[in-house]
């Protein structure tokens, strides 16, 4: 399948392309879940969004960034994942903060995030994450037809479905996101 100017294929023709969390989840996905997520190889230098987008032609709103958010609550240190578009930003110190009912949240440190995940720092994707993290989903996400996502690793981006990705074990669906300024 063509989206931008990339192609994409099945998951299972090129396993090689995600991080190895990533394609263990996808392994364990029933059949059809599984086969709907392509997968195509891409210049790493060009992993981040911004980049990305325009060198691809494909829309910043057609994409979806997995953003790694660490959460404090007195002696307690958690972590989850919060995905929004590309072309929003994540509303990190109001509806995520409350949410996850955090005193305190901040992006994960970036070791911290590719330690825990398993995955490449400008990579990490939703599918293949700690079995115990929430999975905050936004709206915007939930509803789109199809989204880039990351892979694991930063040679590689996913196509799926928003729908694939709230049906992620602990995913939620709720409004986390604010249009970019």
């Amino acid at each position: 399948m063509r989206f931008g100017t990339l192609d994409f294929t099945p998951v299972a023709d090129s396993p090689g392309l995600l991080a190895a969390p990533a394609a263990a989840a996808v392994g364990a996905m029933q059949a059809a879940d599984a086969a709907s997520v392509l997968v195509s190889e891409i210049d790493p230098g060009l992993a981040d969004t911004a980049a990305f987008c325009e060198h691809h032609e494909i829309s910043m709103g057609d994409g979806a960034n997995c953003v790694i958010v660490q959460a404090r609550r007195g002696e307690r240190t958690w972590y989850a994942a919060c995905l929004v578009r590309g072309a929003d930003r994540l509303d990190v110190n109001g509806a995520v903060r409350r949410h996850l009912d955090a005193r305190k949240l901040s992006f994960a440190p970036m070791d911290a995030a590719v330690e825990l995940t398993g995955m490449e720092y400008g990579g990490i994707t939703p599918i293949g994450l700690p079995a115990d993290w929430p999975i905050l989903v936004d709206e915007s996400v939930a509803a789109h037809e199809r989204l880039i996502v990351g892979s694991g690793i930063r040679g590689s981006k996913l196509l799926v479905t928003g729908a694939l990705i709230a049906s992620l074990p602990n995913a939620e669906v709720l409004p986390i996101a604010q249009p970019a300024a």
